[in-house]
Order: C-alpha cells, then sequence, then structure tokens
C-alpha cells in the first residue's frame, strides 16, 4: 500500500475531500492526515456524535492498522462512546500502515502523542479537554504521550501496559522474552511492514509465513539472533538483542518514573498478562505521591486475563461469565472514568482506588490500596532429604525451617530446556489463551531438572493475594545460570495448575546494568519475583514452588557461559549442575502475602 496523497496540514482534511459519512449517528471522517513537529503526516480517523458538541475527546494510537481495530479498540467500543457523547480518534502511528515516516518502536511516540493530543484539542468538534486509552503497544503510546505533557491531556486509561520498555517489556530478571519478542515482531509488526510497502516482496511475505506456520524452529534457533527474515524488516529486534542491560538505549525509551504525569490514571492488567509488573509499578509510581489513596485520580483494576485472551476462559480453567472484559463491561468503566475526568461528570464507578478479581471465589472485590494493607507476608521454607526432583521427590513447603539435607541439585541443560507451559506468556494461540494462564503442570514436573516443594493439604481456605517472591541460595557449576520459580496450586486429585511464576538470570542477579557472573560452586542469595496474583487455595489443596532454570521459549535459554546470550552458539552451550540450598543458615523460601479475613 503506497503512502497516501498529500493534503492539508492544517487542518486534517479528509481523504475524499472532506467528505463525513453518517451512520447510526455518528460521523465518521476517515484518513485525515495530521501533522507532526517534523512534516510528518498521519493517518487519522474520527468517530464523533452527529450532532451537538463540541464534545470531550478520546484517542488512540496504534500501529495494529486502524482499519481492523477502529471500532473496538483498545478495549474500549467507539461506537458506545461516540453514543454517550465523545469524539474519538483513532491514528496510524508513525511508519504503520497509511501513516508516513518510519516505525521505530517508541521511539517517536512521545512527540507524536504530543502533537496528535494538541491537534484533537485544537479542533472545532473538541471542547479541547483529551483522554487517551488502549491497550499494549496503544497504552505504551499514552504513556510516552504523557511524558511530554501535552496540556489538553486530562486523563488515560492504560490497559495491560507498562511505562518502561527494558524490564517487564522485553526483559524480564535480566531474561530476554524471546517467545513474546519474536512473536509479537513476526505476527504484529513485520508483517505490516511488508503490507505497507507499495510492492510487497513475494519472497519475503512467503518466508515470513514459512516463519509464522513453525514458531517452534524460530524460537529454538541459534544464535538466537540469526533471524534475517525478521531483522531485515524489523532492524529493531536486533536492537533489543544488543542491549540486555538496562542502558541508556533502554533509558532514551522509557516513560517510567513517579514525575512523568500527574493526571488521573485509570491501570488496567490481568493477573496472567506479561505486562502485569509494568502495571503495578504504573499505579504505583503514581500512587507514591499521594498521602493517601485516591480513587478520583488513580485507579487500578486488574482481572483474570492473558495478553490477547480476555474472556477469562482458558483450556484448562473458567473463572466465570463476569470475569471477561464484556462481562465486567470495562467500556463502561473505563468510559465512566473520562465522563468524570473531562467531562466534570460524577463517577458512577467504585470510590474504591483498587479492584482485583480474587481467583477461587472467581469474585471481583474492591480493596482500599495495592499491595493489600492488610496482608501479613509469610514465608514458607523449602526442605528435603535431598531427593526434590520431581513431583514425585521429597520437596516440602513448610512454615518451619530447617529439614534433613542442606540442599537438593539438578543438571540444567540449556539443549534440553523445560518447556513454557501457561503463565504469561504471548506465544502462538494467545487468542484463545491456549499457551497462557492456569496450565496443568504435570508434564513439567516429572522432569528431573525441575525441584518440586510441597505442602501438606490445608486445613482451610487460604488467600494470597499481593507481591509474590521466592529468596533462594543458589550455586552452580557454571559462570552464569538462570532460576526459575512457580508457584502452583495442588489440587487434591494431585492436578498441578499454575498461579504465578518469574525468572532471574544469575549474572543480573544484584543489577540489570551491569552482569557480575557467578563463582562456580559458590553460594548466592537471590531473589526471583514472581509478580503478583490474587488466589485462594481452598482447604484440601496444596501448595507448591517448582524451581529450575528454564522456561523456553518465553525466556531465552541461558548457555551457562560468559558470553552474549543472543550471540550463543551450540558450541557455546554448557551443561550445569546447579543446586539449592535450605538448611538453617540458608532458609530458602517463597514469600507469600497470605490475607485473613473473618467471613
Amino acid at each position: 500500500m503506497s503512502p497516501i496523497p498529500d493534503r492539508s496540514r492544517a487542518t486534517g482534511t479528509n481523504e475524499k475531500e472532506g467528505r463525513a459519512v453518517s451512520a447510526l449517528d455518528v460521523v465518521v471522517e476517515k484518513n485525515l492526515r495530521v501533522a507532526m513537529r517534523d512534516g510528518v503526516e498521519l493517518a487519522t480517523d474520527v468517530y464523533r456524535p452527529a450532532a451537538g458538541g463540541p464534545f470531550p475527546t478520546l484517542v488512540e494510537r496504534i500501529p495494529y492498522n486502524k482499519e481492523l481495530y477502529g471500532m473496538i479498540s483498545g478495549w474500549l467500543d467507539v461506537l458506545r462512546a461516540t453514543q454517550e457523547g465523545f469524539a474519538v480518534v483513532v491514528q496510524d502511528t508513525r511508519g504503520r500502515y497509511q501513516s508516513g515516516g518510519t516505525f521505530r518502536p517508541f521511539a517517536d511516540e512521545k512527540a507524536d502523542g504530543g502533537d496528535t493530543v494538541a491537534w484533537a484539542a485544537r479542533q472545532e468538534w473538541s471542547t479541547g479537554s483529551v483522554g487517551m486509552f488502549g491497550s499494549s503497544y496503544t497504552g505504551a503510546t499514552q504513556w510516552l504521550a504523557a511524558a511530554e505533557r501535552p496540556p489538553a491531556l486530562a486523563a488515560m486509561s492504560a490497559a495491560i501496559t507498562s511505562s518502561d520498555y527494558y524490564e517487564n517489556w522485553l526483559y524480564q530478571g535480566g531474561a530476554f522474552r524471546l517467545g513474546f519478542a519474536l512473536q509479537w515482531v513476526a505476527s504484529s509488526l513485520a508483517l505490516g511492514e511488508l503490507l505497507r510497502s507499495a510492492s510487497a516482496e513475494a519472497e519475503r511475505l512467503a518466508d515470513l509465513q514459512r516463519m509464522l506456520d513453525d514458531m517452534g524452529a524460530v524460537f529454538r534457533r541459534l544464535p538466537e539472533r540469526d533471524h534475517p527474515v525478521l531483522t531485515a524488516i524489523a532492524p529493531y529486534l536486533s536492537q533489543w538483542m544488543d542491549h540486555p542491560e538496562r542502558d541508556d538505549y533502554w533509558a532514551r525509551l522509557s516513560a517510567r518514573g513517579d514525575a512523568v504525569t500527574d493526571i488521573p490514571v485509570l491501570n488496567i492488567g490481568g493477573w496472567h498478562d506479561l505486562f502485569l509488573g509494568g502495571t503495578i509499578d504504573n499505579y504505583l509510581a503514581l500512587r507514591a505521591r499521594t498521602a493517601e489513596p485516591d480513587a478520583r485520580r488513580q485507579r487500578l483494576v486488574i482481572g483474570p486475563w492473558a495478553h490477547g485472551a480476555a474472556s477469562g476462559v482458558f483450556p484448562e480453567r473458567a473463572f466465570g461469565i463476569q470475569a471477561g472484559f464484556d462481562g465486567a463491561d470495562m467500556t463502561g468503566v473505563q468510559l465512566a472514568w473520562f465522563k468524570e475526568h473531562l467531562a466534570g461528570s460524577p463517577s458512577a464507578t467504585s470510590s474504591s482506588p483498587v479492584r482485583i478479581f480474587v481467583m477461587g471465589p472467581d469474585v471481583w472485590r474492591d480493596e482500599p490500596d495495592w499491595p493489600l494493607p492488610d496482608a501479613e507476608y509469610v514465608d514458607y521454607f523449602l526442605g528435603s532429604t535431598g531427593g526434590a526432583r520431581t513431583s514425585s521427590g521429597d520437596g516440602t513447603l513448610s512454615t518451619a525451617t530447617g529439614s534433613e539435607a542442606v540442599s537438593d541439585s539438578f543438571v540444567y541443560d540449556p539443549a534440553d530446556p523445560v518447556m513454557t507451559c501457561g503463565g504469561a506468556t504471548f506465544l502462538p494461540g494467545l487468542f484463545i489463551g491456549a499457551n497462557a494462564g492456569p496450565r496443568d503442570q504435570t508434564r513439567t514436573e516429572a522432569r528431573p531438572d525441575v525441584l518440586c516443594y510441597t505442602s501438606q493439604p490445608l486445613d482451610r481456605s487460604m488467600e494470597v493475594t499481593g507481591p509474590v517472591r521466592a529468596r533462594l541460595y543458589v550455586s552452580s557449576s557454571a559462570v552464569d545460570t538462570d532460576f526459575t520459580a512457580t508457584l502452583v496450586d495442588v489440587h487434591p486429585d494431585g492436578r498441578p495448575e499454575l498461579v504465578c511464576d518469574g525468572i532471574v538470570r544469575c549474572r543480573y542477579r544484584t543489577s540489570t546494568t551491569r552482569p557480575e557472573f557467578l563463582d562456580p560452586g559458590a553460594v548466592y542469595e537471590i531473589e526471583v519475583d514472581l509478580v503478583a496474583t490474587a488466589y485462594v487455595f481452598a482447604a484440601g489443596h496444596r501448595l507448591r514452588l517448582d524451581v529450575s532454570s528454564s522456561n523456553f521459549p518465553k525466556f531465552d535459554r541461558n548457555p551457562n557461559a560468559a558470553v552474549p546470550v543472543a550471540d550463543a552458539r551450540p558450541s557455546d552451550l554448557v551443561v550445569a549442575t546447579n543446586t539449592v540450598w535450605h538448611d538453617s543458615t540458608r532458609p530458602s523460601r517463597v514469600v507469600l502475602p497470605v490475607v485473613r479475613r473473618s467471613a
């Protein structure tokens, strides 16, 4: 598709000579040309009520083709928004589909977002009060625009997103989110780049199609940066791999910081979403600026959702009709937020700053803040007689310290990694949650490179709501390795269901800005961030913590060698013996936020 023809920069003239199409009392203006400060013009659609005005205005900036996402966009029903009195602007970001320029993920969104908000505020159909909405990357375009501090920006609704694009976007615990990066670039970004070309290259399209048909082979390729089809179309993929530490490259792209904005923000996340950590961090950063929680300024809503799967239904677990995005009426929640902050209408939503879906009883619940003020952080200590390998082993999990043995060891072979099974993923099948969320861990726990520590059956139900951390004492025969931790609910029939998980790359155990390799055999204390959950373990169920050294392809494989991970070849892979220590002087444990409330 060739770039759209030149039109007026001053007013955003319609591609079809300004003709407006009216239907269902909504005026739709397609492909207005909106000029950025450097002269590049971005294709922009406007949806607004046919009568009345001016209107408070909502803006979404999207790289995934506004023609496909225009009416149900960013988890918000655009037609419903117009029928409730809003004008809605949906724009292809720079270099995507019908917009001009070159797409550079994150790099141009600050300036372009600020310019687009200012343009929307100047239009005769706008009151000059602008809100931004959207999910995932279109949430990132909000945070980056907010960093420009455009005066007209009055509120945001940012769903399943982050304001930082190193930690909890492309890296987590120092490990590269290989599956997400390759799947995102191949399926959502590279394809659009090819289709946008005036002369789409049939050979490249065929190569890309072959990749998408066999992403398992793509994930396994070594070196992991060896994807010439992708990097030729999307050179930023190589740049992400070139910067495994949080350096100036990432700092320039980030909108992180408690001073990024002082406007009201509705933060929406999912318990099994890969950006959950970023969503919570966004709320906490802005919440820290006030003495008390204020639902009118900052709000956090978290449902039982994965990235691309917001129905609350997974192949092995369904959370009920009210769990889905539609069942929870998240469009209504967002519109009420914008009515209050853009139009001054009293809010019909809850006065509580935090609303969470508690898995187990499968109910929505309002809370005064996050983390929950009444959560009690309880240590569950790892123990064994030295045989914690597999779910058939003798690993224990208890509030009492001490065990008969001091450690458990396993062999981690990067050529045979533990395969991803559920959790916060973005892998093929994501739109039905097929590879995400609360999956059965039976096959994973049968591997000899997975340590399983299991509690006694609970005599009463136990709620775990809040941040989850595993503090482990570990050693390795290698100079670098990874440690993973997974919190599991073991049902009375023995079925182990994933609750939440995390990873730490040992070279980044103390800092993601500077690697520090291990002294083989030395014992180190590390912290694995399992992010967070809101989950009730029912009476008769057991808690379990699984520990291993890989979760592939969610994360790239650590070669266990002092080489750049993205450049590691098969000959660089080192088999490592990894050990978890759990005696009284090295009390490895998982720290659970336990909520005890009377019925």
